[in-house]
């Protein structure tokens, strides 16, 4: 018998999260567990930047529910942090994420991320490439 696992899946306002999403997807099936997509906006910033709000959220929506996945929209001043507190409440133990294109640890959420992360949450990050590939 596999051991449950829930995932957690860390999406932005951009439509290539759906790749993310699947990933959690193939994970969830793999391990029987909860699959929670969450999206969180600094506070004061739009939720979905250029893209129109409604659109954009319903998009989200869409996509998660298609996966299974129950999503969450939250403001808040410390992304990470939220991050952090969301996967604790929710018992994750695989986080997905996107590749990041940041230079430096200070500004690559990933890695301030990964700093607060128990050592049993295994963090699957999903490189850019597999998009590039997948579109030729």
């Amino acid at each position: 018998m596999k051991k449950r696992k829930d995932i957690m899946v860390c999406v932005t306002q951009q439509k290539s999260c759906e790749r993310l999403i699947k990933r959690g997807a193939e994970i969830k099936d793999k391990f029987d567990g909860e699959l929670h997509v969450i999206h969180v906006v600094k506070e004061g910033w739009k939720y979905f930047g250029k893209l129109k709000e409604s659109d954009a959220l319903e998009y989200l929506f869409d996509t998660s529910k298609s996966y299974g996945a129950d999503l969450t929209v939250i403001k808040a001043t410390d992304i990470v942090d939220t991050l952090f507190k969301f996967a604790q409440k929710h018992n994750v133990e695989i986080v997905v994420m996107g590749e990041s294109l940041e230079k430096t640890a200070q500004q690559n959420m990933i890695e301030r991320f990964k700093k607060n992360l128990n050592k049993n949450i295994i963090v699957d990050i999903v490189p850019i490439e597999e998009v590039n590939e997948k579109a030729v």
